[in-house]
């Protein structure tokens, strides 16, 4: 059994993205390349993007700390610490409103 306690990730990984020159930073925590369901936490200083991409599979984004935008085709939802948001399958982008974190989970296409 594994426990992994998400607050202290976030705080750990927001003072990474604080002096990263791009802002973010990220971690599997569960899953990878050889698993189908992958657990990633991101975090990303406020104004911080990620980039327009392609979902590997169905997702979800569980967000801890902060608010963030996600950007899916023509829509875009605001999402604050403690909800979770379904991640359309099409290209998509989020935006750091704050400094925030976030859980995505990734169940990746056989």
């Amino acid at each position: 059994m594994q426990k992994t306690s998400l607050d202290s990730l976030v705080q750990e990984h927001l003072k990474s993205a604080e002096t990263a020159p791009t802002g973010r930073s990220a971690e599997t925590i569960f899953g990878g390349r050889e698993h189908m369901l992958r657990q990633t936490l991101v975090t990303l200083t406020a104004g911080t993007k990620l980039a327009e991409h392609e979902s590997p599979g169905e997702a979800t984004l569980l967000v801890l700390h902060g608010r963030l935008r996600l950007h899916a085709g023509d829509e875009s939802e605001e999402g604050r610490a403690g909800d979770l948001l379904v991640i359309p399958p099409v290209r998509h982008s989020v935006e750091g409103l704050d400094d925030t974190g976030f859980l995505l989970t990734v169940a990746k296409r056989p």
